[in-house]
């Protein structure tokens, strides 16, 4: 197995990145399918109506995240996974059936967008550290970018996809399709060699565990930095969806296939900075900041872009600055944490990249309508911006060097042969422990 891949060869991975990759490119569907509906079908073009639809999928994990990556450390990952992958099934079937059979209202998305919400903040954080058990620690972030590729794979077939169906027959069957995905995800869950799984030791029931690992957090400044860029970037620059949406709609005037294909085009960047992290032996906080700053230049670019030709080619940019930064904050937690408090952690990490839109999702979707969609773009780019100078500040506060000096850094290591990728490069110091 090539270095790249090398994640694959455990049997137990391979089944649940098979599974995975089906039922992503359902879901990639019912997210242009679920924007189009709002935006075009249930509202004349409303892109807040988009925003709060997609807060309301992200509010839950703000309000039940931690308590999941309670659970998740306490139970087991594969047994909620079951439950809540069978959940967003039923979800999915339930709107499409009110879709197809034309009553669907505003209201009925709202709802369903939030039992999405709830499903999801149950999910995120025993999927996530569901990782490490499926191939151990040495090839976590191998697996971790894998875990992306699979997703901006979907990513690159589902919206296209999603545009065609929907030109063709309409936006219900789309949700029908997605449901149908799920049961790859569940087959692969069940022929897991549940013996080869990495597992750690459960959690004991015991109070005060979600203070506990808030309290681990606090320990950890390097996580700390880490959770406050990711924030920053979640809550007001990821939110593509919706600005790609009311783009497609408003300044260039093309239809579902034309938004559709925005969403495939973005996904060759996410693919192409997947692989690259897939590749990577090594990770430094520099990476992370050079990505932050390089998502927030790309989504200026395109807010400038002056037709619908050259803004979908900047997406491949902004895709590939946002995988690198978003793999990155993924792989330097988990890999600077303790196996017991993964599954509390990794819920704080995916509250403040999903629970973010809660917040952001309305305020740039209601920006995209007032002040138009190229200044809401123009506003999440500077956000990053933000997010990477804030690093950089922390950093030097640290006395770890400039950025410059720690790019330097990286390209050392990238052009030293041999050097082993099992250890990250910038644990705390026993000081900031």
């Amino acid at each position: 197995m090539s270095r790249m891949f090398r994640a694959l060869g455990h049997r137990n991975y391979r089944l649940w990145a098979a599974g995975a990759l089906v039922s992503n490119v359902g879901t990639w569907m019912q997210r242009i399918a679920q924007d189009w509906l709002v935006l075009t079908e249930l509202t004349s073009h409303d892109g807040t109506a988009v925003g709060i639809t997609t807060g309301l999928q992200f509010a839950p994990i703000l309000v039940l995240g931690p308590y999941a990556g309670v659970l998740s450390d306490r139970l087991d990952k594969r047994r909620i996974l079951l439950a809540t992958q069978s959940a967003l099934g039923l979800l999915a079937l339930l709107q499409g059936v009110l879709v197809l059979t034309g009553v669907a209202e505003l209201w009925h998305v709202y709802a369903i967008a939030l039992g999405l919400g709830i499903a999801s903040a149950v999910d995120a954080p025993a999927r996530q550290s569901f990782t490490s058990e499926l191939v151990g620690s040495a090839d976590l972030p191998n697996a971790v970018a894998l875990n992306s590729t699979s997703f901006n794979l979907a990513r690159l077939a589902g919206p296209g996809a999603a545009g065609l169906l929907i030109g063709a027959v309409g936006t219900g069957w789309a949700f029908l399709i997605n449901a149908a995905s799920f049961a790859a995800v569940l087959v692969s869950l069940l022929r897991l060699r549940q013996g080869d799984l990495h597992r750690s030791a459960p959690a004991p029931r015991a109070r005060g565990q979600l203070r506990e690992g808030l309290a681990y957090v606090r320990s950890r400044p390097r996580v700390l930095l880490i959770l406050g860029m990711a924030a920053i970037v979640g809550t007001f620059t990821m939110n593509f969806q919706i600005t790609n949406a009311v783009m497609a709609a408003q300044e260039f005037r093309v239809g579902a296939d034309g938004f559709g294909l925005l969403g495939s085009v973005m996904a060759v960047g996410t693919l192409a900075g997947a692989l690259l992290a897939a590749r990577r032996r090594s990770l430094r906080m520099a990476l992370v900041l050079a990505a932050a700053f390089a998502l927030g230049l790309a989504a200026i670019g395109s807010s400038l872009a002056p037709g619908y030709a050259l803004f979908a080619a900047s997406l491949v940019l902004v895709g590939i600055a946002a995988i690198t930064f978003l793999n990155g904050c993924n792989t330097l937690v988990q890999l600077s944490i303790d196996a017991q408090y993964r599954g509390r952690v990794m819920a704080l990490y995916m509250a403040v990249i999903q629970g973010g839109s809660f917040l952001g999702a309305p305020l740039v979707g209601w920006l995209a309508s007032a002040a138009g969609p190229r200044w809401a773009i123009l506003a999440s780019g500077t956000a990053a911006l933000l997010a990477g100078a804030l690093g950089v500040v922390v950093l030097a506060r640290w006395g770890e060097g400039s950025l410059r000096e720690q790019l330097r850094a990286v390209w050392a290591e990238r052009r030293a042969a041999g050097r082993p990728a099992a250890e990250p490069q910038d644990r705390e110091s026993p000081a900031q422990r």
